[in-house]
C-alpha cells in the first residue's frame, strides 16, 4: 500500500479552529499528526498509508482539504541508490 506525507498549514489565527476541525471531524488522522504550532510554525504533518491520494484527501476535513499538500513518498535502500548510478 502506498505511503503519503500530508502537510496541512494554517495561520496563527486559524490554529484553534483548524485543530477543532481535525478533532471533531477526523480524529483518526489527528492521532497521526505532528504539529509545529507550539514553535510558531502553524503546520501539521502526517504519514499515512492509503490506496491513493483521493483516499488520503478524504481523511482531511473539507475545510482544510484545499490547503493540504499530499505527496506519495517512498524509502530507498542503499542497493537502490547504487543502482541509480548504473542507469
Amino acid at each position: 500500500m502506498p505511503t503519503f506525507m500530508v502537510e496541512s498549514s494554517h495561520t496563527k489565527e486559524e490554529c484553534v479552529q483548524s485543530l477543532d476541525e481535525l478533532k471533531n471531524k477526523e480524529p483518526e488522522i489527528l492521532d497521526k499528526m505532528e504539529f509545529g504550532c507550539m514553535s510558531g510554525v502553524h503546520t501539521g504533518w502526517a504519514t499515512v498509508d492509503a490506496a491513493n491520494e483521493s483516499e488520503v484527501r478524504n481523511m482531511i476535513p473539507s475545510d482544510l482539504r484545499d490547503k493540504a499538500r499530499v505527496v506519495e513518498v517512498s524509502k530507498f535502500t542503499p542497493e537502490q541508490i547504487e543502482s541509480f548510478h548504473k542507469a
